[in-house]
């Protein structure tokens, strides 16, 4: 099982998410991952992930995968339940850290997407939608804008489910909604 949850800034999505894979590990069993795609790279962001991990509590393992997370699903245990939060920081780090092409990230989200099938995981991915503004000015944040897009459209044809969230409240476009 895959699904795609997706949202503004703040509105909710992974809270959303995390009752989704809640619902699934209760059914499923086994361990719940948490697959982090952010770094600390400064006070703010550092403070921003501890204080999401002391919200999501004891019950989590998490990881910090590489940019393939597809090696790091294949250490997870058939059968679990994994949550990879986001796919907008890992989009940016394809594309602005390690300066990997299109189709390159293409490929290895899909890759990552037919591990977790192979593998029996239940994994929900979390991701911004920034596409809602007003388009870009500048060049560079217009191609990352088209890349995550591309994503968005690849990861929703492979989901089973795609959950928007919009004030905190869960819209099905794909499959049964949480």
């Amino acid at each position: 099982m895959i699904a795609f949850v997706s949202g503004g800034a703040r509105s909710g999505k992974s809270g959303v998410a995390e009752a989704l894979v809640g619902e699934w590990q209760a059914a499923r069993g086994g361990e719940r991952y948490y697959l982090a795609t952010a770094r600390a790279g400064d006070d703010e962001m550092a403070a921003r992930i501890a204080r999401h991990r002391r919200e999501r509590g004891e019950a989590w393992v998490t990881l910090e995968p590489p940019l393939a997370f597809a090696e790091a699903l294949a250490t997870i245990p058939s059968g679990s339940t994994v949550l990879l939060d986001c796919l907008t920081v890992w989009a940016s780090r394809v594309m602005f850290e390690a300066g990997l092409a299109e189709t390159e990230g293409r490929a290895m989200l899909a890759r990552g997407l037919t591990e977790a099938r192979r593998r029996n995981l239940a994994l929900a991915v979390v991701s911004n939608d920034l596409n809602e503004d007003v388009p870009p000015r500048d060049a560079l944040v217009w191609r990352y804008l088209a890349f995550l897009q591309v994503l968005h459209r690849d990861l929703a044809a492979e989901a089973d489910r795609v959950i928007e969230v919009v004030a905190g409240r869960a819209i099905g476009w794909k499959g049964e909604l949480p």
